[in-house]
């Protein structure tokens, strides 16, 4: 069996939830989520990233602005709506409770 698969799949499957936690302290620019994520060894690329923000995006969670940008092109900043603000508290209770089993689960 290979892990490496399976530590991919447990990163894939919170990807999701670390970006919404970053976007939820400030708004940022795609290469900042990256760097956060990089920062906290969740590596991820931007050709992952944009798919996952636009799916966001389109669900109502993630709201951008358009800002010049010193060098090159505007910049697209995203940011939570109150919509992904209150689905951020519903999957910070999942992690609460996921976490609470997998350690009852590690203690039996």
């Amino acid at each position: 069996m290979n892990t490496e698969n399976i530590k991919s799949q447990m990163r894939k499957g919170i990807l999701e939830y670390c970006t919404l936690l970053i976007l939820s302290k400030k708004r940022a620019y795609v290469s900042d989520i990256i760097q956060s994520l990089k920062e906290s060894r969740l590596i991820v690329v931007e050709g992952t990233l944009y798919p996952l923000l636009t799916r966001l995006k389109n669900a109502g969670l993630l709201d951008y602005e358009w800002e010049e940008s010193p060098q090159g092109p505007p910049r697209k900043y995203y940011r939570l709506t109150e919509t992904g603000r209150a689905f951020l508290n519903e999957l910070e209770s999942a992690w609460i409770e996921l976490n609470r089993t997998v350690e009852h689960i590690r203690e039996i």
